[in-house]
């Protein structure tokens, strides 16, 4: 989990429905950049890619839009390919 002081920590601190409003109507925007930022956060390539791939493939965006707005749901945080 992102620390708070980050900016991806100060997206998962979000209250949980706002998150999930969020993921709903910008989701596919949104899985994207979390995933770039999460990427200079911790450094690892697989995320950039899965991140890039979001924000710039038709196919991307629908599938991680669904995939995040899942995993909001459960988890309370985007988790898939995000680490």
């Amino acid at each position: 989990m992102a620390k708070k002081n980050t900016l991806t920590g100060a997206y998962e601190a979000l209250p949980k429905i706002v998150k999930i409003l969020l993921q709903l109507f910008l989701g596919a925007v949104i899985g994207g950049i979390y995933r770039i930022v999460r990427f200079f956060e911790t450094g690892k390539i697989v995320t950039l890619v899965v991140g890039l791939l979001v924000l710039f493939t038709g196919i991307g965006n629908a599938i991680a839009w669904v995939v995040d707005l899942v995993t909001e749901l459960l988890h309370n945080e985007i988790t898939v390919l995000a680490e």
